[in-house]
């Protein structure tokens, strides 16, 4: 566990614009929100209360508990409707519906500012960096960006476009700066991630995430759980997943689709612990 859209007609991206390539770059070019029942999509932007995030996020710590994680704690009233988009961490792509680039290796003032250092088992010359469109809780196209095994860069691609135009909604899609165990936990961290150089949760390997091969969608909204361990540990009241609200990761919905297409699978299937916001290529 770590730290990704149902209308076609949203996306004006054209063939031709969607496969570009150049060099080492390859350009793929106040009503309430209406979910589509069962699959976790959105068509019209979020209003009113739990379209904001509240002026505390991410500065009220929690106590540790003896497993290490802070204490799981019933969802604030402010998170249980969460549908906000976050500020964007990466400049607009162009256009109107579905774009993205591909740059690989990454740039090594993109790997400065992620989590990668020595010792991270994938180099950071076999890490991909992505920019892709994605669809907020605003109903408004935004741009993301990942770092991913330069392997599976494309496949990822494909998965966002198929996630943009079923209009599957992300509250932001970014590059982790760093990881420090250590760091209280406030426990209403929430967005769509894929390299983190991080050993996987409870345990002293490392995770998928380390090679840049698993992805978390919407973390708040598609929690971890295992035994008494939930994480994000303010999120308990997504472990209910009927009826599933925006930005849920369902069975049967679009966003495990769209991974099983390349092979994926997700931690929701899982027997031991429930991931319900993870992805990997090897299913661990």
């Amino acid at each position: 566990m770590a730290l990704a859209a149902l209308v076609a007609g949203c996306d004006g991206a054209t063939p031709a614009a969607d496969q570009t390539r150049t060099g080492s770059q390859r350009a793929h070019s106040t009503a309430r929100p209406t979910a589509n029942p069962g699959d976790g999509t959105l068509t019209t932007p979020a209003t009113g209360f739990g379209s904001h995030p509240p002026a505390w996020l991410g500065t009220r710590q929690l106590p540790l508990t003896a497993s290490g994680f802070g204490e799981v704690r019933a969802t604030p009233p402010a998170l249980g409707r969460r549908q906000w988009t976050l500020p964007d961490t990466a400049r607009m792509l162009p256009g109107r519906g579905f774009a993205s680039r591909v740059v690989s290796p990454a740039p090594k003032r993109i790997i400065a500012r992620s989590s990668w250092q020595p010792g991270c088992p994938v180099a950071a010359t076999d890490l991909a960096w992505l920019r892709v469109s994605f669809w907020g809780f605003d109903a408004q196209r935004h741009t993301g960006e990942l770092l991913v095994h330069r392997t599976v860069a494309d496949d990822v691609v494909s998965v966002f476009r198929t996630l943009y135009r079923q209009h599957f909604p992300q509250e932001q899609v970014l590059i982790a700066r760093s990881y420090d165990p250590d760091a209280p936990p406030t426990g209403d961290g929430n967005g769509t991630g894929a390299f983190v150089c991080r050993p996987s949760t409870s345990a002293s390997y490392f995770s998928q995430h380390a090679y840049g091969l698993a992805i978390d969608l919407n973390t708040f909204q598609n929690p971890y759980i295992k035994g008494e361990v939930v994480l994000p540990e303010l999120a308990s009241s997504f472990l209910d997943r009927t009826p599933l609200r925006p930005g849920m990761i369902g069975p049967a919905g679009p966003v495990v689709e769209a991974f099983a297409r390349i092979g994926w699978e997700w931690g929701g299937d899982w027997n031991s612990a429930k991931d319900y916001q993870h992805f990997s290529q090897n299913g661990r």
